[in-house]
């Protein structure tokens, strides 16, 4: 009887080519991307997304309260090498602070300077009297230039208000026949300060009775007076000369 004897496999054909392998490899890895892919890409679209906040604030400047306040400086202490180069101020020389001693001045030289500081004193003391001697006469004729001036003034014044009393009592006077010479009658007029005529007397007579009544009558007939410019010229009672002759 013949055996047949199977032959074993042949374990030549299970060993995988070199092609098939990388194939392989490459088809792992593929499916491992794709397995991350799908894991981070489901997470990505569960998760929220964040927020962001922001604060809009108007900026104030920091007061003085508000300042932070600056830390002062610490100042390191002198090292040795400092020390050393710093050198401290030179005392003062006494020589230089020491006042050399006065020498004492003898009786002449006081005297002298006392007579100095005496001649001194008198002289501005005498230019002071001339100062003021020459003021004070400056003064007194500026004050005899200011009273003449014044005295002129109203005497000019007093001059004029007289010539126009005489002017109108002489034109009312009426002239009596047969008068001898220039006769001179002086009669004392009271009046107020409007110029009306209180009374007239006689001062003086002209020896003419007819004259001396004409020139009373023309004095009452005059009332009122005129008045003068400067109410300080009027006078109560007035001295009125008359002569005939005279314009």
């Amino acid at each position: 009887m013949t055996q047949v004897l199977a032959q074993p496999p042949h374990f030549g054909s299970l060993r995988p080519q070199p092609g098939k392998r990388a194939a392989w490899v490459m088809a792992v890895g593929v499916h491992l991307l794709l397995a991350v892919f799908l894991i981070y890409g489901v997470h990505w679209q569960t998760s929220a997304p964040e927020v962001v906040s922001v604060d809009l604030v108007r900026y104030m400047p920091p007061t003085a309260a508000e300042k932070p306040a600056v830390p002062p400086q610490e100042v390191p202490p002198p090292t040795p090498q400092n020390v050393e180069q710093e050198e401290p101020p030179a005392p003062p020389k006494a020589e230089i602070l020491r006042k050399a001693p006065e020498k004492p001045k003898t009786f002449k030289e006081k005297a002298t300077q006392n007579l100095d500081a005496i001649t001194r004193l008198l002289q501005k003391e005498t230019a002071r009297m001339v100062d003021r001697r020459n003021a004070d006469a400056a003064d007194r004729e500026l004050a005899q230039v200011r009273a003449g001036q014044a005295a002129s003034a109203r005497n000019k014044g007093l001059a004029d208000y007289l010539s126009r009393v005489r002017g109108k009592i002489r034109g009312n006077i009426v002239l009596p026949p047969a008068i001898n010479g220039n006769p001179e009658s002086v009669f004392v007029v009271t009046q107020l300060p409007s110029g009306e005529v209180l009374s007239v007397k006689p001062k003086i007579s002209s020896g003419n009775a007819a004259l001396d009544a004409a020139v009373e009558r023309a004095i009452l007939k005059s009332s009122p007076l005129p008045k003068p410019d400067d109410a300080s010229l009027f006078e109560r009672e007035l001295s009125i000369k008359y002569r005939p002759l005279d314009e």
